[in-house]
């Protein structure tokens, strides 16, 4: 396949535009979604789940189950329909999972500006949100550290120069560090458990003083939990070269630091002085404006601090570079960049070399870590699109954490099953060719029976409802025809039931009955996000739960797939699907 071909393939990556279905709602202390760790914190038990009646029919008209299994008219639950609703949906290969690999090998669940709660310009700060990005399954997190003018001695972490509220540098390390004591626990009591490294991505705006107190804080609240050198373990050779990447399973349970280092000519802050988007621009309040404005003055006038040795030394294996050439993709060597180096790039800086040297950022990313995060305009904490940027091998797409939107939902599918390391498709590794698309053509066939226990806003009637299951195929190849999106029709409730022939279920358990399909070109970053709305008629279809699958992770027969509400809550509800891939 012609590098011109690929090219044009990477040219059609969908769906990458706005979408009104890409947004969600604020993600809250008891969310599970994110970042991989839902099934695992899932609170509900599985023996609580219900099966509606409509679907106990369905099941054994199908001979899914056999009729006198199905507990047709009962409330109970019985052991045929037990053993189906604790199957799992999903089944993450142990390939996928093996941690002897280096660490740009790997995708890793990633948060940007992780301290923030809401807004980028005027919203609060929060130990508590490292907590929860953490818990929900993030292994990359954020830190923005500036001199605190009220007490030098405690630097503090805010967005600077903004209206965002701060909070101390300490209290951030505190909480880190007891959420990776809570896992070290946790798993000495489960072995299923690997506590997986840390990665903390240290954004340094302090002078030299605070630089000291943040090596001396680090060091003192984190204690040996904190990589401070090399990892050299008995039974394994020194790592021969500078650039050679620790194993992950070498790096072990462990809170690493990614540190920045100022190339010659970088332009630091003033690097997302970006072009601002009118669209967003014109859904800005008079705050939002003033913040804006207030910011890019700013960051005008600051320059990057350079970084004092001590705080150099953390950056074992990563030293955080923003290119000021493209020498690190071509020729493929970065000039005069540190050990370890791993490009720092925003997502619109990024994509303006895409799809052309898109087979060699790959490369790049076969042996080198990268970085990408939302370019400066999402100020309102939407998200990049993260898809097109694992299809290139980019290991860290850091996604803003506040809100549970798409690219939320397709992380938490990529990173299901796992603790937050994944390894990379064989050709975005190294030995790879940078080409994840295969040329083959692939059917996906969706069979939606229907939903058990679709949950109701408090400020909405039931009956109201005409819920429906719209599904959206996300690939970096192409997708046939004129959408990327089915859906089914929406189930509409009899309230007359003696017109209505046949059965009448509540519309909190809709009988869809009806088979979806797609056509794409095969590869291992396909993913199906499937959502329940309800077709209002006189407003904006509300959306009102939510699961995504990498379809590498599909499990043949029929499964019950647990929905998420808008938050990256549980919910008890379920549909009922089949999913069916077969070579065109």
């Amino acid at each position: 396949m012609t590098d011109h071909h690929i090219s044009s393939k990477f040219s059609k990556l969908n769906p990458f535009g706005s979408d009104d279905e890409d947004g969600g709602e604020g993600i809250a202390v008891d969310s599970v979604g994110g970042g991989g760790r839902s099934t695992r914190k899932a609170q509900h038990a599985k023996q609580q789940l219900n099966v509606s009646n409509a679907l106990r029919k369905y099941l054994a008209k199908q001979k899914v189950i056999a009729e006198h299994d199905a507990g047709i008219g009962s409330d109970e639950t019985t052991p045929a329909l037990r053993s189906l609703l604790g199957k799992s949906h999903f089944n993450v290969p142990e390939s996928l999972l093996d941690r002897s690999r280096p660490l740009p090998e790997y995708f890793i669940s990633s948060s940007h500006n992780t301290y923030l709660m809401a807004h980028q310009l005027y919203g609060s700060s929060s130990a508590s949100a490292y907590e929860t990005t953490l818990k929900t399954g993030s292994r990359c997190v954020e830190i923005d550290a500036w001199d605190n003018s009220a007490n030098p001695e405690e630097p503090k972490v805010t967005h600077g120069f903004t209206l965002v509220s701060h909070i101390s540098f300490r209290e951030v390390c505190e909480t880190i560090r007891d959420v990776f004591d809570e896992e070290k626990a946790i798993a000495q009591k489960d072995p299923s458990y690997a506590v997986a490294p840390i990665l903390l991505s240290l954004e340094n705006h302090c002078g030299e003083q605070g630089q000291k107190r943040l090596v001396e804080i680090m060091k003192e609240v984190l204690g040996d939990r904190l990589l401070a050198e090399p990892v050299i373990q008995k039974g394994h050779r020194e790592q021969s070269g500078e650039d050679e990447h620790v194993c992950l399973a070498e790096l072990g349970a462990c809170i690493a630091v990614i540190v920045e280092y100022n190339l010659k000519g970088d332009v630091g802050a003033a690097e997302e002085s970006e072009s601002e988007s009118p669209s967003d621009n014109e859904q800005e309040g008079e705050e939002a404006k003033a913040a804006r404005k207030a910011y890019k003055e700013k960051t005008k006038e600051a320059a990057p601090a350079g970084i004092i040795p001590e705080l150099a030394d953390l950056g074992v294996y990563a030293q955080s570079v923003k290119p000021v050439d493209n020498s690190w993709f071509n020729p493929g060597k970065l000039v005069n960049g540190p050990h370890h180096h791993l490009i720092n790039v925003s997502e619109s800086g990024l994509s303006s070399h895409l799809p052309d040297e898109s087979v060699a950022i790959a490369a790049h990313n076969s042996q080198h870590l990268m970085r990408v995060y939302p370019k400066g305009t999402r100020i309102s904490s939407s998200n990049l699109k993260p898809l097109k940027f694992w299809a290139i091998g980019a290991q860290i797409c850091a996604l803003n954490w506040q809100t549970f939107g798409t690219s939320n939902q397709l992380n938490d599918a990529l990173f299901s099953g796992s603790e937050g390391y994944i390894l990379k498709p064989a050709a975005l590794r190294s030995g790879g060719d940078g080409r994840i698309l295969t040329g083959k053509k692939k059917r996906l066939r969706l069979h939606v029976a229907g939903a058990t226990d679709i949950p109701v806003h408090e400020d909405r009637e039931a009956d109201s409802l005409r819920p429906y299951l719209t599904c959206n195929l996300y690939s970096p190849g192409d997708i046939e025809g004129d959408t990327y999106k089915r859906k089914t029709t929406p189930y509409k409730h009899h309230k007359f039931s003696i017109l209505h022939r046949g059965d009448n279920p509540p519309v909190t358990e809709p009988i869809w009955d009806e088979t979806l399909e797609w056509v794409y070109e095969d590869n291992e970053l396909v993913f199906l996000r499937m959502l329940i709305k309800s077709d209002d008629a006189w407003a904006r279809n509300p959306m009102i739960a939510v699961a995504a699958i990498r379809l590498l992770y599909t499990v043949p027969g029929w499964s019950f797939i647990r929905m998420m509400d808008m938050k990256g809550g549980e919910t008890k509800c379920t549909i009922l699907v089949k999913i069916e891939i077969d070579d065109v």
